[in-house]
């Protein structure tokens, strides 16, 4: 397994698409910080009774979204490119065993995202914090302490659409129809969930993936698409279950179809 993961981290190392994509990431959340210099801006130039509808949250949690999708284009792209090539014969010539070959691609895609998006999540919640100085920003009163361990948290989604995306290239083996299936995970249903009549649009959006980070870390979902009903714990199993299930389904499909 050891010699595995190391094969699978040198295949990802190995092609510009991860670059590119890491790369994305890092600008966009480069990009958030710049919008922050200009809440700053706007901030200074308001009145005190406007101020108090002026949120930083929003902002914050933007990197993290944006890099979930990211990250979940690099889990697509690290196993339909395979397919695409044809190199999928040669990895299971070195590697008969599928299920193996699909936790080591698993292991190293999950651990390279975990780290993009814990840097994203909390990068962009210490760098705009930093931007907005001793501003007393309303939803920014508590300290960083305090706050920290949500983003932490919020970190953790990345991974799991990441996971995602690698476990939809192998049940779909092609990489158009991989992306279009996370854009609508990732988008698309979150907001036609919010269309639905109550209570339904709360009961279904409490198990989107972009809400369950809030759950986890007992915070409210106010302003937001997704629905606040689940316990901490319920919410983590939930989330975890986003990452485990399509990857066993994918495992399954792997072993008994053709490459």
């Amino acid at each position: 397994m050891v010699d595995a993961v190391a094969a699978e981290w040198r295949k990802l190392r190995s092609v510009r698409s991860t670059y590119w994509v890491l790369a994305v990431t890092a600008v966009f959340t480069g990009f958030v910080l710049l919008l922050a210099v200009q809440m700053a801006h706007v901030w200074d130039g308001l009145s005190a009774e406007r101020r108090a509808d002026l949120l930083l949250r929003p902002l914050q949690e933007l990197g993290g979204w944006v890099a979930s999708l990211c990250l979940a284009v690099l889990g697509v792209l690290f196993i339909t490119s395979e397919y695409r090539t044809g190199m999928i014969r040669t990895s299971l010539t070195a590697l008969p065993r599928r299920r193996t070959l699909l936790l080591a691609k698993a292991a190293v895609i999950g651990a390279v995202a975990l780290v993009a998006g814990e840097a994203v999540t909390v990068g962009s919640f210490l760098g705009t914090r930093a931007v907005i100085g001793g501003r007393p920003f309303p939803d920014q009163k508590a300290s960083i302490a305090h706050d920290l361990p949500g983003f932490l948290v919020a970190g953790t989604v990345v991974p799991v659409f990441a996971l995602l995306g690698l476990s939809l290239g192998v049940l779909l083996r092609s990489t158009a129809g991989s992306l279009v299936s996370v854009v609508f995970l990732w988008h698309v249903l979150p907001l036609l969930v919010f269309q639905l009549p109550e209570p339904w649009s709360e009961r279904i959006g409490s198990v989107m993936p972009g809400g369950l980070a809030h759950q986890i870390a007992g915070l409210g979902a106010e302003n937001s698409i997704y629905g606040d009903l689940l316990p901490s714990g319920t919410a983590a199993a939930v989330l975890i279950g986003y990452a485990l299930i399509p990857l066993g389904l994918a495992a399954f499909i792997l072993v008994r179809r053709d490459a």
